[in-house]
């Protein structure tokens, strides 16, 4: 196990540099930096000039690049336009959308579960079709009407909910938000855990176990669950980094302050730092993510050893 985990930390070297450097290339052609800076009035040549020369905008980009991942590895992130060290921005955002992030995982591992557990053991029964049905209309709406939807009726028509989250942004008042932004990902996973469950309790494991007369939840729970959630857990494991990158739209709806709104304001005002910064730690979250998710397969499956 040992030798796995080191061999996956140093993959994860040329992977990281690979991802960084597409991310800095591309942030770099998107538009004018300086240019933003200036606003709607373009900028004297003088002024131009001088702003170039602070960010360090007027070398090659390859240089830029290099110097950028220098600082990296010393925790300097580089500074937003603003004049604001980049990793302020992520001491104040990063808290917020990770507790966001884990509320809409709370979502999706127990309704999502229990849905598809549900629906996996009774598969062809009404119970199952309601689900599927359910499942197929949540997908198909985007994320940003159902958020908006719900923020007008549990907000703003029945005050049930603050419309707007506060900048504190406790759990209590994410909970809808989370919601919103699991819901895709949840009537994903309530699929993929019913196929999972459905091949599997076919399977010659489940028949010899409930041959042996086991009690039904443990034949669930100890045998048939624990086999059928490694697609799940994959999913989910991927899915970590992807909620937390793709809450721009969530946060902007609540007015969350966090990591989707740093990136949404970044690329607004072009500022280069801000967004490989954050982009740069959501490549982190991926990889340290995926290499969790693979070292828990041994865990649920026995069978399963790494070299």
């Amino acid at each position: 196990m040992g030798r796995y985990v080191i061999r996956r930390l140093l993959q994860m070297i040329p992977v990281f540099i690979g991802a960084t450097l597409l991310i800095f290339l591309m942030v770099n052609v998107m538009g004018d930096p300086v240019a933003g800076l200036c606003g709607d009035r373009a900028c004297d040549p003088a002024t131009a000039a001088q702003l170039e020369k602070e960010f360090g905008l007027d070398k090659p980009v390859w240089q830029q690049y290099l110097i950028y991942m220098g600082n990296l590895f010393t925790g300097d992130f580089g500074t937003a336009f603003n004049g604001q060290p980049v990793t302020e921005l992520m001491a104040d955002s990063f808290p917020v959308t990770i507790r966001l992030t884990i509320v809409a995982i709370f979502f999706e591992i127990i309704i999502g579960i229990s849905l598809g557990v549900l629906t996996g053991l009774k598969r062809g029964r009404p119970v199952d079709t309601s689900v599927l049905l359910l499942t197929l209309v949540v997908i198909s709406i985007p994320t940003f009407v159902t958020g908006l939807l719900l923020q007008l009726l549990l907000g703003v028509k029945w005050g049930w909910i603050k419309p707007a989250v506060s900048s504190d942004a406790p759990f209590n008042e994410l909970i809808v938000p989370g919601l919103v932004l699991a819901s895709v990902s949840l009537a994903y996973v309530t699929r993929l855990t019913r196929t999972s469950i459905a091949e599997n309790k076919r399977a010659d494991y489940v028949r010899t176990a409930t041959a042996k007369g086991l009690p039904r939840h443990r034949v669930i729970t100890r045998h048939l669950l624990r086999n059928s959630l490694i697609p799940v857990v994959t999913f989910i494991g991927a899915d970590i980094g992807a909620l937390m990158g793709g809450a721009i739209v969530t946060e902007r709806i609540f007015n969350i302050h966090g990591v989707g709104y740093q990136l949404y304001q970044g690329i607004v005002r072009q500022s280069t730092q801000t967004v490989v910064g954050f982009v740069t730690v959501l490549v982190l979250v991926f990889l340290i993510a995926n290499l969790l998710v693979d070292l828990l397969y041994a865990v649920l499956d026995p069978r399963i050893r790494y070299a």
